[in-house]
């Protein structure tokens, strides 16, 4: 398969740069897989879809800001840091600009009281840093950073917690896992009142989401690895639904990657681990049967993702359906349920 298989024009203008208010109120693609019925909706209908038994998983891994300005220390040379991947305490992968300004043993000052010194630099442009600051590393990190926005988002947002889910609680992401940010409590509230199960897992989102496709070839690609984490308790209910014809239904493709990794023979294992699993049509899938998801970037790994659960001339005619119906695309975007 080519890269530029998956690939499709998109109107600028399509890029949403801020969020709807409220939440729930982004619009909704539901498609069926198996009667191909598309319907254009609300993401508060989806509701509707959804019965009781079903186990719908969400990441609950929270946004750290994880992007960072600061100056060499001997030029004043302004730097900018994206906090990818902690290694130990104060140990830190990183994406560094400008990356070729600083040799290991350099250091780039962010405020009085947090520097970082250039340790060594790895593959694809990764370096890592050590820390030294004054007082507890998230204090800190809370007063000098920034949201991690992509760079096709170019306004500014008024309000941090619209870049997390609701139900965001681990420190440790370096984007938001973005089709969880149309859930609203109430929303939650309703699923869980018609007895929908809701299970949270853990899926820290590192340097994949920020890496195009380099590869003219799709099974060249090799996947940067991140970090996830099943409970017994996630595992357990999990496993239930499957054993007994319950759907599971994921909530974005980093909830799709985590419970795809843990899987074993059908089944999740609970557990930790660094995944790299890389999904593309012709995977074998073992967990999920229904998958809530964004619009994602052309010829990106994402998009080779849903093409994988419901076909790439599939996906790329929804997205085409999309387009022309104005759909918002991207982290702020509307939503699709493929069923």
């Amino acid at each position: 398969m080519k890269t530029s298989d998956f690939d499709y024009d998109l109107p600028e203008e399509l890029i949403a740069q801020t969020p709807i208010e409220p939440r729930d109120h982004s619009r909704l693609l539901v498609y069926d897989r198996l009667s191909k019925k598309v319907e254009h909706k609300h993401f508060y209908d989806v509701a509707d879809y959804l019965k009781a038994g079903d186990v719908l998983v969400v990441n609950e891994t929270k946004v750290i800001p994880a992007r960072l300005y600061g100056k060499k220390r001997e030029t004043g040379t302004d730097f900018e840091f994206l906090l990818l991947k902690r290694s130990a305490l104060d140990t830190w992968d990183v994406i560094m600009r400008p990356g070729k300004k600083l040799k290991p043993g350099g250091y780039v000052d962010f405020g009085d009281d947090l520097c970082a010194k250039l340790l060594c630099k790895k593959e694809d442009g990764v370096c890592e840093v050590a820390f030294e600051y004054e007082g507890v590393f998230e204090d800190v990190l809370e007063r000098y950073g920034n949201m991690p926005l992509p760079p096709y988002i170019t306004q500014r947002l008024e309000k941090k917690e619209r870049y997390q889910t609701v139900y965001a609680k681990e420190d440790g992401s370096a984007a938001a896992p973005t089709a969880g940010l149309h859930f609203t409590p109430a929303l939650l509230k309703k699923l869980e009142d018609k007895g929908v199960i809701l299970v949270k897992i853990l899926l820290h989102v590192g340097l994949g989401t920020f890496r195009p496709m380099k590869e003219e070839t799709v099974e060249n690609h090799v996947m940067h690895s991140e970090y996830y984490s099943v409970s017994e308790d996630a595992a357990r209910a999990i496993n239930a639904a499957k054993r007994e014809g319950r759907r599971v239904i994921a909530v974005g493709t980093t909830s799709v990657r985590t419970l795809e990794s843990a899987a074993r023979d059908g089944l999740v294992q609970a557990g930790s681990a660094d995944t790299d699993i890389f999904i593309y049509p012709g995977y074998a899938w073992q967990v999920v049967d229904a998958l809530i998801t964004n619009f994602h970037l052309p010829k990106s790994t994402l998009v080779m993702l849903v093409s994988a659960f419901c076909g790439r001339e599939e996906t790329l005619d929804l997205y085409q359906q999309a387009v022309e119906m104005k759909y918002r695309f991207f982290s702020f975007g509307d939503s699709m349920l493929i069923l």
